[in-house]
């Protein structure tokens, strides 16, 4: 694998505080990497940094070769990109205008926005939903929306903040199922940042740590939760006996 996302001494800070302070970052290509973390870790801001929302005081984030800056980035640059949040943020409009959005910006044919939707809401089982408005959707319904209108863009980079907190048990564990056969099938690389193991030891291939805005541990997703370093031993076990 080729790296597509990379971080070189980065720091970010409010004023004389420092957040975040990352030597070094790498994300291959395909690959679904998580950032977990306890509250206050970062973990949200490193992932605004990552998507280009927001701009570190030092350092570089590189695309494949190409050094990127949120202050001067092209427009080309930034639809390599989409991101799901925890709160859907869907539009006053039908679950099709919400999906075809990104495309309709992107000045697609009509035939092709067409296409395009009715795959991808397909692929989240919400074809049956397309005439119904936004805002009468229950939770679940709402994350698929939100997602199927990340991916029906293709992004190079998809980039996850909590999506499923929100989500009742039974559908989180089914969009989970649906979404890794997506991400793999597509070859998507995937940020991801959950405050949830469960989700973590499922969906990702690699795993980083976040405590105090350093990367404390970073590997192989079971490798980290099966054999913690001493710094966040404390934090997975505490993790496995809620589980357990």
């Amino acid at each position: 694998m080729s790296t597509l996302l990379k971080l070189e001494n980065m720091t970010y800070g409010v004023q004389d505080r420092t957040i975040l302070q990352i030597p070094s970052l790498s994300i291959e290509q395909g690959e679904i990497i998580g950032i977990m973390g306890p509250n206050g870790a970062g973990k949200s801001t490193l992932l605004k940094i990552l998507s280009l929302l927001d701009s570190p005081r030092d350092g570089s984030l590189f695309f494949k070769d190409t050094k990127l800056s949120a202050h001067k980035v092209t427009i080309e640059m930034k639809r390599k990109f989409a991101i799901a949040l925890q709160q859907s943020l869907l539009l006053n409009t039908s679950v099709y205008q919400n999906v075809a959005l990104g495309l309709k910006i992107r000045k697609l044919p009509k035939r092709e926005i067409n296409e395009k939707v009715e795959y991808w809401l397909n692929k989240f089982n919400i074809a049956h939903l397309a005439k119904k408005h936004a805002y009468h959707l229950s939770g679940g319904e709402a994350q698929r929306v939100n997602l199927a209108r990340a991916m029906v863009i293709e992004p190079e980079v998809l980039f996850l903040d909590e999506p499923f907190s929100a989500l009742d048990f039974p559908t989180k564990v089914q969009l989970l199922k649906e979404l890794k056969e997506i991400l793999k099938a597509t070859e998507t690389t995937t940020v991801f940042v959950s405050h949830d193991l469960l989700e973590i030891k499922y969906l990702t291939d690699r795993l980083a740590i976040l405590m105090d805005g350093e990367i404390k541990q970073l590997g192989n997703t079971l490798d980290v939760i099966e054999h913690p370093n001493e710094i966040t031993a404390p934090f997975i076990q505490e993790w496995k006996e809620f589980i357990l």
